[in-house]
């Protein structure tokens, strides 16, 4: 980034601090703060940390006159959030945190990502509140500014869990370790379970099994260790008798089936991915830290120029990250561009070429932020 963007960039977030209302967390003089500044000569994000402040208009003047390209807080609890080192700030507990980012889940256009990651956080949120029996007003929605959003937990029942308890629930979230047997045993409930999933998936795989040419089914029965051609054929001849007893009532007896325990086994593959396509995919690692420092509500996103927009659970159906949180205006500003690229943002679509384009400011900061142009 070159001083005139890094320049263009500070100019452009110096307005929106000084314009905008912020939003402080809750329980402010206990969390730690942490700051990403504009440096004009260096490409590395170099983090100003251990910064607590008493009150909110103590933390709003000093983002005003400071003017971060990112602005954290701890998701933890601290006696001391300023001390210099970890050990000395004695933690109190901290809030249960969900990141869900759409780099972790697929690769393509920017707005089919955030399209896809928003399906993902519904489901988030649908597990929560109807398998965990989260009070929906404890939840916390927030936009990230970048490509997915945030959930917080501000429940106090889970503030002092660990990281291993933690670890417990981002794995049921996520799908991981999911027992064959167990969830082949006992009566399915008509309540969401992953019993109930996997029960869904397990059917869906075997219909598309038969959707297959005979020749087809082979093939992908044979390329599944443990699974030859002959106890393929056979498999094939009985699946219809096997998707009517799964339908019925489904048992881990199937489980000494051959071809059905390998297929289950399998860590991949086709029954794998549908199995996890019914998983909210979030970032494992993000909920076990106890410790972490996530984006403030409210405050701009470095990378994007996007707001953090914090967001009702009701309004996450209708949201638009490409118009609802961007902040800037739709004035001319001209842009050296790295390299071509399709990009949509405030209702419009903007076909750049490489080089020179004049664009809306909102599109040049967004450009900017990613360090995909440079202001001319």
């Amino acid at each position: 980034m070159n001083p005139a963007t890094t320049e263009f960039l500070r100019q452009r977030f110096t307005d929106y601090y000084k314009k905008t209302v912020l939003v402080a967390p809750s329980s402010l003089e206990q969390r730690e703060w942490g700051f990403v500044l504009f440096n004009p000569h260096s490409d590395a994000m170099r983090m100003r940390r251990h910064v607590g402040f008493s009150c909110r208009d103590e933390l709003f003047e000093y983002i005003k006159n400071l003017i971060p390209q990112h602005t954290y807080y701890s998701t933890a609890y601290y006696e001391k959030p300023d001390a210099g080192t970890m050990s000395d700030k004695g933690w109190c507990g901290a809030d249960l945190i969900f990141d869900l980012d759409a780099d972790h889940i697929m690769r393509g256009p920017y707005d089919l990502m955030l399209a896809r990651v928003k399906e993902e956080t519904e489901k988030l949120i649908a597990m929560l509140i109807d398998e965990f029996g989260i009070d929906p007003k404890t939840i916390e929605l927030v936009f990230s500014g970048g490509r997915g959003y945030h959930v917080h937990v501000k429940d106090i029942a889970f503030r002092g869990w660990g990281s291993t308890e933690r670890r417990e629930l981002i794995d049921y979230v996520c799908g991981i370790g999911i027992d064959p047997a167990a969830m082949l045993s006992g009566k399915i409930l008509p309540t969401p379970s992953w019993q109930t999933r996997y029960h869904e998936a397990l059917l869906e795989y075997f219909r598309w099994i038969g959707n297959l040419t005979d020749e087809e089914a082979i093939a992908h029965l044979t390329a599944i260790e443990g699974i030859g051609k002959e106890s393929a054929a056979t498999f094939l001849k009985k699946r219809d008798e096997i998707v009517r007893d799964i339908e019925r009532h489904p048992t881990r007896m199937i489980l000494k089936h051959r071809v059905i325990n390998a297929i289950l086994s399998r860590q991949d593959g086709e029954f794998k991915k549908r199995l996890l396509s019914r998983a909210a995919l979030a970032d494992e690692p993000v909920t076990t830290d106890t410790k972490r420092l996530i984006r403030m509500p409210t405050s701009l996103h470095g990378g994007s120029g996007m707001r953090v927009q914090p967001l009702e659970l009701r309004d996450l159906p209708d949201f638009n990250p490409l118009v609802d949180a961007v902040v800037f205006s739709l004035r001319d500003v001209r842009v050296d561009l790295i390299h071509p690229l399709t990009m949509s943002m405030l209702g419009s679509t903007y076909e750049l070429q490489k080089g020179i384009n004049t664009v809306p400011e909102a599109v040049a900061v967004f450009l900017c932020c990613r360090g995909m142009a440079e202001i001319t």
